[in-house]
């Protein structure tokens, strides 16, 4: 709720009410699901996640900075394909991930994701060329291991 409140700017009673009033209705459903008890609750995914946001942001900020000027420049290159792309992520949590992270960069759109492969569209060979180096999926397999 804290990151809400921080990014949306907006700090009426009635709003930090329903959200309060949220977070706890979601922490009971939690608790009576029994999803977490004492023994297994760790902050270590919070923090991988936290590093690889940042990490992210950046990547989404550089992709659209290349599809607007592809799109701005008719000289660049526009060469739309699909591909498959080996998702080597250990846990389901983080192939969806992975698919996820690459449908949010702009020029990339995740069209399937069977099994230990996404399929992808991509908008040009730089983008496919990024993809195809493996930063994203290094970094959210680094993200699985905390």
């Amino acid at each position: 709720m804290a990151t809400w409140l921080f990014l949306s700017g907006h700090y009426s009673f009635l709003l930090i009410a329903v959200g309060s009033l949220a977070s706890l209705f979601v922490i009971f459903l939690v608790s009576r699901m029994r999803l977490l008890n004492s023994k297994n609750v760790s902050f270590k995914p919070i923090l991988g996640f936290l590093r690889y946001v940042p990490w992210l942001i950046g990547a989404i900020v550089r992709s659209n900075i290349d599809v607007a000027g592809r799109v701005l420049n008719p000289r660049l290159p526009i060469n739309p394909t699909v591909v498959r792309v080996p998702a080597e992520q250990k846990t389901d949590i983080g192939r969806v991930a992975y698919a996820n992270s690459i449908t949010l960069t702009p020029g990339t759109v995740s069209l399937d994701l069977t099994g230990d492969e996404i399929e992808v569209h991509v908008l040009s060979q730089k983008s496919l060329d990024e993809l195809k180096n493996g930063s994203m999926a290094r970094r959210i397999l680094e993200m699985e291991k905390t």
